[in-house]
């Protein structure tokens, strides 16, 4: 059930393409709201706007924003000429976007010949968080990177600050939104076009793939929706690219599931993936890395992966000087090093297959 108040937009606290933040008074009391223009057009102020209020009225992690869902003082929008796709389909904030896959895309016939990745390196991860690191480290060396946000946390792709941030540095080359997320340069139905669009279009070194922010997470097994990870590599090795694993890795979570390799990760790799993906380590030291890697031996994992170790100490350095707010989980690169260790192996790893290097493979017994 969807909780809804009126209230009239009193001040501008922010805007970024696609997205703008606002003071808004809702029965005689000062609130935080967002619009997206794309769905809603122009907002002034003393518009009386409709908004949703259920994260917030049930204390759920929106960051303290109601949601606009209609500008009440202003009804006259017009629709944007071309696209036949429809993204949120039969709710009430369903959006027409032009697809890549359309007839009426100017990639069309690119589209329709679009069969494969060519052996470009696809990092696949689980949380938003890991974009901007990586990003940061592979930009660094002028590797031209395209960016894949799916449907398994937010939707709009303008919501990620890190996203705008990354293209104001110029280390995205272009981004791609696909299912029920919108908002990229390109817009793709699935998985699949959605690579081959990222690939075919932009023609990138290197292409990421995380979802936006907000991972769904239950402590249930089964139950996040970073498991979409294992999907995503076996699409990326259907479509002739080479698939590297993300793991989430922490020994700063306080929970038991996530110490180390996280059960997310895990989990994707003994239940879901069914491809021979690459899988970086950061070398942590002894005591660590053993506990990994005895993780990988419960998990009967040893001979699934083609795994590697990174002495990563380096990148940690990039990163801190970067001037770039990296945090995951509310924790900051000091906060948790380990993470930010892995994607910094991460970006090594794929450094090394994009010189034609021999990756540093870890023989696991």
């Amino acid at each position: 059930m969807i909780n809804i108040k009126e209230g009239y937009i009193t001040e501008e606290i922010f805007s970024r393409p696609g997205i703008k933040g606002y003071w808004v008074n809702i029965e005689g009391k000062m609130e935080k709201c967002i619009a997206y223009p794309d769905l809603l057009g122009i907002i002034e102020l003393g518009d009386r706007v409709s908004l949703n209020t259920t994260a917030n009225t049930l204390n759920l992690g929106s960051g303290g924003y109601h949601y606009i869902i209609a500008n009440l003082s202003n009804s006259d929008k017009e629709l944007t000429p071309k696209g036949h796709i429809m993204k949120l389909r039969y709710t009430p904030m369903q959006v027409k976007v032009l697809s890549v896959e359309e007839e009426e895309s100017p990639y069309h016939e690119e589209m329709l010949k679009a069969n494969s990745l060519d052996n470009t390196p696809v990092l696949v991860g689980t949380l938003h968080s890991m974009l901007a690191p990586l990003s940061l480290l592979l930009g660094q060396e002028d590797y031209k990177i395209a960016y894949l946000m799916t449907d398994g946390a937010a939707l709009p792709l303008a919501f990620s600050h890190n996203v705008h941030e990354l293209k104001k540095r110029g280390l995205l080359h272009g981004t791609v939104t696909v299912g029920h997320a919108f908002g990229g340069d390109l817009e793709a139905v699935n998985i699949y076009s959605g690579l081959l669009a990222a690939k075919t279009i932009f023609e990138p070194d290197i292409i990421i793939v995380t979802m936006g922010p907000g991972i769904v997470g239950t402590g249930n097994k089964w139950g996040f929706t970073g498991i979409e990870q294992g999907e995503i590599l076996n699409a990326v090795e259907a479509l002739n690219g080479i698939p590297i694993c993300l793991p989430r890795i922490s020994f700063a979570d306080t929970r038991d599931r996530h110490r180390g390799i996280s059960h997310h990760t895990l989990t994707v790799l003994s239940r879901v993936c069914r491809v021979k993906a690459i899988v970086p380590l950061p070398d942590l030291g002894k005591e660590k890395l053993s506990y990994m890697l005895e993780q990988i031996r419960f998990s009967s994992l040893v001979d699934k992966y083609d795994y590697t170790l990174e002495m990563a100490d380096d990148t940690l350095k990039i990163m801190q000087k970067s001037n770039f707010q990296l945090t995951t989980m509310g924790r900051t690169l000091a906060d948790d090093k380990e993470f930010f260790l892995t994607l910094g192996a991460a970006s090594l790893t794929a450094s090394n297959l994009l010189r034609g290097k021999n990756i540093n493979k870890l023989t696991l017994v």
